[in-house]
């Protein structure tokens, strides 16, 4: 999953980047309005979180201008502001949901984890395709209950996968949605996260469509 982290304080959204990271997510960072407007125009991103007091363009003019344009991603927005008020603006405005700042990043995670689930029509944060099982506010995946040592690409790519079960993903969606900006993305990398997922989770997972992509199915119950 890729996330657009739009914060002009650099303390804070290096905070934020690294937990981002470490917990298995892609992550770019935008310094000023403009930037992460430009950003969230021209790449896909699974969630977004924009802070509302930035330079150049502030973050309710930024997320009006995605909404109006038809740009779709959950928008979680930060805000050191007391007022309620930029609360509810910012919620009528298109954002998805909202955190006051100083926040734990453990909040802020959670947050991100239910506007993405929510977002691909998921409720609960335990994702099942199978025997295979993956918990996105743990980081885990179990196989009929044992647990299977991922490494962060490869679990970016079964998430993805999870989170949009049953469809055709092709190589360039997942190669966007597992990479940050300044990643060398190569395509030919994905066939070999996917061999190495079919090695650990079953060869039947993960299906191939020649020309169009993969495809993550349950295996049929041969009991």
């Amino acid at each position: 999953m890729r996330i657009l982290v739009v914060e002009d304080d650099q303390h804070v959204a290096r905070q934020i980047e690294r937990t981002l990271r470490k917990n298995g997510y892609a992550a770019d960072v935008a310094r000023d309005g403009e930037e992460g407007q430009f950003l969230g125009d021209t790449e896909p991103y699974d969630a977004v979180i924009l802070d509302l007091g930035l330079p150049i363009a502030d973050g309710l003019t930024v997320l009006g201008r995605w909404r109006e344009a038809g740009r779709r991603m959950p928008v979680l927005i930060l805000t050191a502001r007391g007022s309620w008020r930029e609360k509810v603006t910012g919620l009528r405005a298109g954002a998805d949901d909202y955190l006051a700042k100083p926040f734990e990043m453990e909040e802020l995670l959670a947050r991100i984890e239910a506007m993405i689930r929510r977002a691909s029509g998921h409720a609960s944060a335990v994702f099942e395709c199978g025997p295979v099982k993956l918990d996105t506010s743990t980081s885990r995946v179990t196989l009929k209950g044992d647990l299977v040592e991922l490494t962060a690409l490869e679990f970016g790519t079964l998430s993805y996968l999870m989170h949009h079960q049953g469809k055709v993903v092709s190589k360039t969606e997942l190669t966007e949605h597992i990479y940050d900006q300044d990643f060398d993305r190569d395509s030919n990398v994905i066939e070999v996260l996917v061999n190495r997922l079919r090695k650990k989770l079953g060869a039947s997972l993960i299906k191939t469509h020649r020309g169009q992509g993969y495809q993550l199915n349950a295996p049929p119950n041969t009991s």
